[in-house]
């Protein structure tokens, strides 16, 4: 039997309650039942992100895998499709998956792309995945265009209700892109969450996406995630970081195959929606005041 990683239970009774407790105490017995189904044993340590255990295994018959096993949540039920869709291509391969378990057999692979430190390089590799990955999208999917008038509605009420932090120009322009722009995207595969994390080196290829939000819409509604990184914090407090900023956007557009104009304002909406977002959920003060400032520098 495995061992859940002390940190990540206690961080996930914390917040699930019972059913993250329930969840914890029957990690062990569903993954030895994997192992057992799969025809994999352990190989290395267990790794874990905020939803989910990552268990290196070794299988007779495929390269270096993993069995990720994720929080029984509707946000983590689509994850298989996408992988299943990208068929490895820009991707870490499907190999198996156990639906009733939020469960699945992976390829393997390693250091994230944090480890490039060339801004301009690392966004290259992140606007070619983004149109890697752009493929058609499979049925029932959730569509991005179909949370609009929710974002809308959730920018609004949380603005008043914090007594309007964000300048109303700043705020009118994120309500105008969801309105312009929300109901008009195209149904291609969204990964939904292309940070430097989630991006890994791997063996076949050189860099792979792991952990997608699994969304149905514009492809550049990912840049959000790339620009509002840990890498790009400094930039956001530099003086006059806004040439800068620019660039990079041009950068990763045309890697990605997308209009920067485009790309600019669904940054600008993300960045209004997380600021807010962040106020309402406790987010630390640093990371709200760099978010209202990214989108306020793109208006």
């Amino acid at each position: 039997m495995i061992t859940v990683p002390e940190e990540f239970a206690r961080k996930k009774q914390y917040s699930a309650d019972e059913s993250g407790r329930r969840w914890i105490a029957a990690l062990p017995r569903i993954v030895a039942e994997l192992l057992d189904r799969w025809g994999c044993v352990p190989d290395g340590d267990i790794r874990h992100g905020e939803v989910g255990i990552v268990v290196p295994v070794r299988h007779r018959d495929l390269p270096p895998a993993v069995i990720k096993v994720s929080f029984p949540h509707p946000g983590n039920v689509h994850e298989p499709d996408a992988y299943a869709a990208w068929q490895g291509t820009g991707a870490v391969h499907l190999y198996r998956r156990a639906d009733e378990h939020f469960a699945m057999l992976l390829e393997r692979a390693n250091d994230t792309l944090a480890t490039v430190t060339d801004n301009d390089a690392a966004l290259t590799i992140q606007g070619t995945l983004t149109r890697t990955l752009a493929v058609a999208a499979p049925a029932d999917l959730p569509r991005l265009q179909d949370r609009m008038d929710e974002w809308t509605d959730d920018i609004t009420r949380t603005a008043a209700a914090y007594g309007h932090p964000i300048p109303r120009r700043v705020l009118d322009a994120a309500l105008a892109t969801l309105r312009d722009l929300g109901g008009d995207q195209p149904a291609l595969l969204v990964h939904g969450d292309l940070h430097d994390a989630n991006i890994l080196a791997g063996q076949r290829t050189p860099w792979l996406a792991i952990d997608p939000k699994c969304l149905v819409g514009d492809p550049a509604y990912d840049a959000l995630n790339v620009i509002r990184s840990p890498r790009f914090a400094p930039l956001l407090f530099a003086a006059n970081p806004k040439p800068h900023l620019l660039r990079y956007i041009e950068i990763y557009s045309a890697a990605a195959e997308l209009d920067p104009i485009r790309t600019r304002r669904w940054i600008q909406a993300g960045a209004v929606k997380e600021a807010l977002w962040g106020r309402e959920h406790d987010d630390p003060d640093w990371l709200i005041h760099a978010t209202e400032q990214l989108a306020e520098m793109l208006v």
